[in-house]
């Protein structure tokens, strides 16, 4: 079974050369393995509990967007989509809402900052305070369970929302699994070696400290602005010059090779004047940066071009979704209202009540199939073909035990039948 990571990025800002090196690079790297099924997606509800400009939402969504397609994520690889374009999301944050314990939330990093700030200003406890904010631990959790990610890739700030989302999920299980785990509890993924670049003035890039590189904003001459106010010290050309006195040489070496960072080192300590040495990070940048920055303004003028991708990348999201969610509602009782088998008039009290029927057979081809019809003889669900016999039979067992549709079914829909047909179906073989 492939490993399934899911990266969420919040849509209230424009990414900048530290986003690009310490997630958005690795991210899409790590896309490529041959294991790994990956799920991108914008994260625009979460965007609300941080914003309240409409406008600065609608313009960071498309160059957000615009930002991971230039960097050469594959849509046709990977899942890409909008939080917001999944409905079935919000409806399984009320599921995990139902069975969440609020002081699990009273203990939420962001929660209790809030909270620490309003004492320190003397102000009530829940001042400025959400329900956005108090509940974004569970929606959060819903992300990743609606797709069952194995992986989370997250900051250490992260790892307590990661830790909710399996007592959540754990909960949710075992109040409504009766030996199904209908959710897989992921694991954080911290990576220690991934770059976090340094800013303008020595510390982290940040957009909360204005030290931050442009990644494609302001084109060729943002860049070369940006680079040109980096901190350095008075040494003239010619003086030697400590490399690890500047943000220079980390940005260059997280565009480097380890040829060229030695080299680079070497020319500072023999006296290489900074303003050259800015010129030198510029192009090395650029080197990398320039030909995604050319797709990125092809995109942004052709943002309906992105929006088929996401819807596309939604539709097979949804493909994921819609079914979980169907076993979701079932499981907490949210079932369709069907007639069940009534007791047979005394007159008939010997007969066998009709109700669905499974029948396993074998092809000419050599596989082994089954089928569910209903009491009447239409059928219902059809399987794929199996190679050994018994393996049909335990898909056989399964269903009718389970009483349910799981997602990794190996069967499809007869041609008319709703899923609820189905499961109606299936809701006779209770005594069995």
């Amino acid at each position: 079974m492939s490993l399934r990571v899911l990266t969420g990025i919040t849509t209230t800002g424009t990414p900048h050369l530290g986003n690009y090196v310490g997630a958005i690079r690795p991210a899409i790297a790590a896309s490529r393995g041959a294991d790994v099924e990956s799920f991108f997606f914008l994260a625009d509800y979460h965007a609300l509990i941080k914003c309240d400009d409409p406008a600065r939402i609608e313009r960071s969504r498309l160059q957000i967007a615009a930002t991971w397609l230039a960097a050469g994520l594959d849509p046709q690889r990977v899942f890409f989509y909008r939080q917001s374009d999944i409905p079935e999301i919000p409806e399984l944050t009320w599921l995990l809402t139902c069975v969440t314990a609020k002081g699990l939330m009273n203990r939420a990093h962001a929660y209790k900052a809030s909270v620490d700030a309003n004492a320190a200003a003397g102000a009530e406890p829940d001042d400025g305070v959400t329900m956005g904010l108090f509940s974004y631990p569970i929606l959060m959790a819903a992300d990743i369970l609606m797709f069952n990610a194995h992986s989370v890739p997250v900051g250490r700030d992260q790892v307590q929302h990661i830790e909710m989302t399996r007592d959540i999920a754990q909960r949710f299980n075992y109040l409504f699994g009766n030996g199904r785990e209908f959710f897989v509890l992921p694991e954080a993924a911290v990576d220690e070696s991934v770059a976090t670049l340094p800013g303008l003035d020595g510390r982290k890039m940040s957009k909360s400290y204005d030290n931050t590189v442009p990644l494609f904003e302001g084109g060729a001459k943002g860049l070369r602005e940006a680079i040109a106010r980096i901190v350095t010290d008075s040494r003239v050309p010619g003086e030697p010059k400590d490399p690890d006195s500047t943000s220079l040489t980390a940005l260059f070496e997280a565009f480097a090779t380890a040829e060229e960072r030695e080299i680079f080192r070497a020319e500072l300590r023999n006296g290489l004047g900074w303003g050259e040495a800015k010129q030198r990070l510029v192009a090395q940048i650029e080197r990398e940066i320039a030909p995604m920055r050319e797709r990125y303004e092809t995109l942004i003028a052709e943002p309906e071009k992105i929006e088929a991708i996401l819807q596309e990348g939604a539709r097979k999201a949804r493909a994921i979704a819609t079914p979980l969610l169907a076993d979701l509602r079932a499981a907490v009782g949210l079932r369709p209202m069907l007639a069940v088998p009534v007791a047979a008039k005394e007159a008939d009290a010997k007969a066998t009540p009709q109700r669905a029927v499974f029948k396993q057979y074998r092809e000419s081809d050599g596989l082994f199939y089954f089928k569910l019809t209903d009491a009447q003889g239409r059928l219902l669900l059809q399987s794929t073909g199996f190679a050994q016999g018994r393996d049909a039979g335990q898909w056989v067992g399964r269903l009718k035990n389970e009483r349910l549709l799981p997602v990794d079914a190996p069967v499809a829909l007869a041609d008319g039948v709703v899923r609820d047909e189905v499961l109606a179906a299936l809701a006779s073989f209770a005594e069995d």
